[in-house]
């Protein structure tokens, strides 16, 4: 039975190094000078094959074997060309997740203070709110849409070819209002409490300028749906709070009240001086009127506020009194978002190859919330 068997492997084996090697004198003339030793050993197999003498086949096969491995079969690869195959495939790999499943981003302005620092570097999850083609806003597989408080990164409607990080206060179809710094999402304020007011401050500076500053401040605690982040605003929010409480009103506003009257904020409606451009997809949504201006006692009241067009999101820096936003120029549209802001993964405020002493460990591996 075991006699049997072998046999029957002998023949599958002869039989197919036998066609490997009448293909290859067949296809490849001139293998190597060596084609009359192949065709010799595949005849030394073949015949006593056809005529059934196994003892013959079994003498036959080694050389055969030799032959076509030595003739034939691929040379074995470098160590050279392996680790360029292997570096190749993993620089496949890293695009394929920068493309569509993670990407790392910089932080390069104050405007999420305290949430996020110059110089944090961030990991974004690009995959949470559907796939893109790469270097397009199309998306071919949308998995949810952003909720209430995450933070998000996406292309400015103004400026396609920058990248902004916000934080998401409205959704589609809800209203905002901002009176005196309060912030109101379908008519009802987020509720915000004093954490710092003074001694607060932070280091700031501009894109292109290499100086720091020590900005004064004031830190608000916000908690919406179970999500508590903190916010900055002026130092001298506290004080008007006070006045607010104690008088019952405020003989004027805040500079970042929102809306004011007149056309709803969008690229295409821009304040003079500001820079940008329309946006195709960018829809202005609208500015409805609540209360009468003669009918107010107070500037904080709420009177006007902006319905969210759908397809957008209405976002806030956390830096609320230092943040170019939604207030600003409009709502973003969710075909614009790259993906949810995860967590940090290396932060610095200078950096030089032989100084770490300014590397801020303590941040590295926070979570963004």
């Amino acid at each position: 039975m075991r006699s049997a068997q072998l046999d029957r492997r002998v023949r599958k084996e002869a039989g197919a190094l036998v066609r490997e090697a009448r293909a290859a004198l067949n296809l490849k003339r001139g293998l190597r000078g060596k084609a009359g030793d192949l065709e010799s050993a595949t005849s030394a197999v073949e015949e006593p094959l056809v005529a059934g003498d196994l003892q013959k086949v079994r003498a036959g096969l080694p050389v055969l074997d030799a032959l076509v491995d030595e003739l034939i079969k691929r040379p074995p690869k470098s160590t050279t060309r392996d680790y360029v195959e292997s570096i190749g495939a993993a620089v496949l790999i890293a695009l394929a997740l920068r493309a569509f499943v993670i990407e790392a981003f910089k932080i390069p302005s104050s405007s999420m203070y305290p949430t996020l620092e110059i110089g944090d570097h961030i990991f974004v999850n690009k995959f949470i709110y559907g796939v893109r083609v790469p270097f397009t806003s199309t998306k071919l597989l949308e998995l949810r849409e952003p909720k209430h408080g995450e933070v998000i990164v996406f292309i400015q409607p103004c400026q396609p070819d920058r990248d902004y990080i916000k934080r998401v206060v409205a959704l589609p179809g809800q209203t905002v209002e901002v009176r005196c710094n309060v912030v109101y999402v379908d008519g009802k304020a987020i509720p915000n409490t004093l954490v710092e007011g003074e001694g607060c401050s932070y280091l700031d500076r501009g894109e292109t300028d290499p100086t720091w500053r020590k900005m004064p401040c004031s830190r608000y605690r916000e908690t919406a749906l179970g999500l508590a982040y903190d916010t900055y605003h002026d130092d001298d929010r506290p004080r008007r709070d006070a006045e607010l409480l104690q008088q019952g009103g405020l003989p004027s506003g805040d500079g970042r009240d929102f809306p004011t009257p007149g056309l709803p904020r969008s690229c295409s409606n821009l304040p003079p001086g500001e820079a940008g451009k329309p946006a195709e997809n960018q829809h202005p949504g609208k500015i409805v009127e609540t209360k009468l201006a003669r009918y107010l006692t107070s500037p904080c009241e709420q009177h006007l506020h902006y319905v969210v067009p759908q397809g957008h999101v209405f976002v806030m820096g956390d830096n609320r009194s230092n943040s170019n936003d939604s207030r600003v120029w409009g709502s973003v549209p969710i075909q614009n978002i790259k993906g949810k802001a995860l967590f940090i993964w290396l932060s610095y405020k200078d950096w030089g190859l032989l100084n770490w002493s300014e590397i801020r460990w303590p941040r590295i591996g926070n979570f963004v919330h």
